[in-house]
């Protein structure tokens, strides 16, 4: 197995040596709906050309799923890499992998109830996470599940002062956790943010939501004074609210879809 001192960088790149049997056991609906979720989150703004979406093993918890380094929009069954809980790929044959997948190994490490995470930098959220003075908050009935204020994880506490600001190690994914804790969102200063759910479709709504709720948010505090959800709202609205997930994954689905397949008529038109 490789260690991260084994690995070559290249940019924002990494080729890993895969464990000694090379093989994946991902059950192919998981994969499917993996490549559906990347292809979703690009499609609502959330992802474009970076950020990330895992989703941890169906039928061995100590390993997760993740795309190889590439674009999510252009995700497909064969790009889907499955890794260990300390980052290690088991099937990435050579190809570059994220160097940021210590993100979603170690909260799946530290959080046994996290089934799948997204880190996305969806560009309304970035400003709450350098703001000193306005913490992001459950504005709208959507997104309860951010609470009355999400945590900022801040990089130079852990990796100093001239970090790229990216989770590149173990170590700092075990601090990013740690800022975590048991909450479904930790924002990351000057870079974006990571949400956390029981599935991969709650995960990905809840990132959707983070995004829209941020949108509300800043357009709120325009006007002036913002009257957010109380604790007992933010309670009853993931309870009742995140019922209907599915009604979301079923529209974005179909959406996605069209768009994937508009992007890969073009991408085999250039020869890509």
């Amino acid at each position: 197995m490789c260690q991260d001192k084994h690995h070559d960088q290249h940019g924002f790149t990494q080729q890993a040596r895969d464990h000694a049997d090379g093989a994946s056991t991902a059950p192919a609906a998981q994969v499917a709906e993996l490549v559906t979720a990347n292809h979703i989150l690009y499609d609502q703004g959330v992802l474009d050309a970076f950020g990330h979406v895992s989703v941890r093993h169906a039928e061995q918890p100590d390993r997760f799923l993740l795309a190889r380094n590439m674009a999510p929009g252009l995700v497909q069954a064969q790009d889907i890499v499955e890794f260990d809980l300390d980052g290690n790929p088991f099937n990435a044959a050579g190809r570059a992998i994220y160097l940021e997948r210590f993100i979603h190994s170690e909260i799946y490490k530290a959080r046994p109830d996290v089934v799948a995470v997204v880190h996305s930098h969806s560009p309304s959220v970035v400003p709450f996470s350098v703001s000193k003075t306005s913490p992001l908050r459950a504005t709208c009935h959507m997104a309860g599940f951010i609470g009355v204020a999400a945590p900022v994880y801040e990089i130079r506490d852990h990796a100093g002062e001239g970090s790229s600001l990216l989770i590149t190690s173990q170590e700092l994914g075990q601090s990013l956790a740690g800022t975590l804790g048991t909450r479904s969102l930790v924002l990351m200063r000057g870079h974006g943010s990571t949400v956390v759910a029981d599935s991969l479709r709650r995960v990905v709504y809840r990132a959707v939501y983070t995004e829209v709720n941020a949108q509300i948010q800043s357009a709120a505090q325009q006007l002036g004074e913002v009257t957010f959800l109380s604790e007992g709202e933010i309670a009853e609205t993931v309870r009742v609210i995140e019922t209907q997930v599915v009604r979301a994954w079923d529209f974005w689905s179909i959406k996605a879809g069209a768009t994937a397949r508009a992007l890969a008529e073009q991408q085999a038109r250039l020869g890509a």
